[in-house]
């Protein structure tokens, strides 16, 4: 882990950006940087909580998708669009669940072309597992209290929802 800064960077960035262009962008590149900085916070500390389950985040996700699904098993396409990511990166999380026997790939019943990525009774297992984890956890949100994640929530909300994230 890295030693803590003596400062705060995005507060020093903010000071700059505004000497140079104002008080009008100053609020909007802290609040981008301090959400890319967040992100790289959970990110670290949700994987070192699912390392003994040999996952990584977007590892659970995947894992938790089929746990989730009524069968057990997604196309790989349809895996991608609900997790938001390339098709390759799918292919890639998959081999990786695969390798860890928490995931099989099967062929679909009615379309030969199309392959199916089901959860295994290991995977199943380990989601269990690996969600009680995250739980305890609070999902690595610490300090943050629950109106805190609720108005966080509901703000970025907005922004995926303006974005066209998802049909309201």
């Amino acid at each position: 882990m890295t030693p803590a800064l003596q400062f705060d960077p995005i507060a020093e960035a903010r000071r700059q950006w505004t000497l140079r262009w104002g008080d009008a962008v100053g609020p909007s590149m802290s609040a981008v940087t301090s959400i890319m900085r967040a992100q790289q916070i959970l990110m670290t500390r949700l994987n070192e909580l699912l390392k003994p389950y040999d996952l990584t985040f977007p590892r659970y996700e995947a894992l938790m998708l089929l746990f989730l699904s009524r069968n057990g098993a997604l196309p790989l396409g349809k895996m991608g669009t609900r997790l938001q990511v390339h098709r390759t990166s799918v292919t890639n999380i998959v081999d990786q669940l695969e390798r860890s026997g928490y995931v099989r790939r099967v062929p679909h019943e009615a379309d030969r072309r199309t392959v199916l990525a089901s959860i295994t009774g290991q995977g199943r297992t380990v989601a269990e597992a690996a969600t009680l984890e995250l739980n305890a956890a609070r999902f690595g949100t610490e300090p943050l209290e629950a109106d805190d994640l609720e108005a966080l929530s509901d703000a970025l909300l907005r922004l995926r929802r303006e974005a066209g994230d998802f049909e309201p």
